[in-house]
């Protein structure tokens, strides 16, 4: 018999890896393969086990579900989303503290040009710290969306430290102009690889916080770079008139 679960907490291939494994490990199962961008798990038993067996089965990050059926995908749907949003309060609230800093550091002399300065180099040391907790998983999971990682694995490597490089230079005021072109470019074709993931359907993880934290590809990420590329954008038409 074959049964397909729903798992979560799948970031990487690191972790198709680690439930492959674990699951494999019992007794009943002929094989367990998972599909990594759908978050599901393929699995052929020789005798039934129990959703809660499998779920012991596995390390505590990932849960284990069996895959809900199409008749109730109205009800799924709005408590996905009510999850997504739950996921995504991290992102939100990081955003809200980089905004706030950003205003409290010119409230005095307000200035817009100094805040989106400060915005987008916050921005980019806050996102590469969390990057940087998880050097090796990180790569894995951009890759899944951003199309230049996909075809340069190196880019995805080093990715966290030119957010940290671009961070610096915006706080600083070094070589603003060319801050501000790269993140123009390197914001925009992720922003390609989130859209279309978006337009597919895709579930998996964003990797805009690191695997650190579990966020979902939603629409917010899209929003989140549009933010950003539309501040750079502005930034570099009032640098050149």
């Amino acid at each position: 018999m074959t049964h397909t679960y729903k798992v979560t907490g799948m970031t990487c291939n690191g972790c198709k890896a680690s439930v492959e494994k674990h699951l494999n490990a019992l007794l009943s199962i002929k094989n367990a393969s998972v599909n990594l961008e759908q978050a599901e798990v393929t699995i052929e038993m020789s005798q039934h086990i129990s959703t809660k067996n499998l779920q012991d089965a596995l390390p505590e990050k990932f849960s284990i579900s069996e895959k809900q059926q199409e008749n109730i995908f109205a009800s799924s749907t709005i408590e996905e989303g009510k999850s997504d949003l739950q996921q995504l309060k991290p992102l939100f609230i990081i955003f809200g503290y980089i905004t706030i800093a950003s205003i409290l550091m010119h409230y005095k002399n307000w200035s817009w040009s100094s805040f989106m300065l400060d915005f987008m180099g916050l921005f980019y040391i806050v996102f590469s710290f969390f990057k940087i907790l998880d050097l090796k998983g990180f790569p894995e999971s951009f890759k899944m969306y951003d199309p230049l990682a996909k075809q340069i694995p190196f880019y995805a490597k080093i990715y966290p430290f030119l957010e940290l490089a671009l961070g610096i230079l915006f706080l600083m005021r070094i070589q603003i102009p060319i801050a501000l072109i790269v993140t123009i470019i390197i914001l925009g074709i992720t922003t390609i690889g989130v859209t279309k993931t978006l337009l597919d359907k895709k579930a998996i993880q964003c990797a805009c916080l690191g695997t650190a934290l579990k966020l979902p590809m939603t629409k917010a990420t899209f929003i989140e770079n549009s933010i950003m590329i539309i501040m750079a954008i502005i930034m570099l038409i009032n640098t050149y008139i």
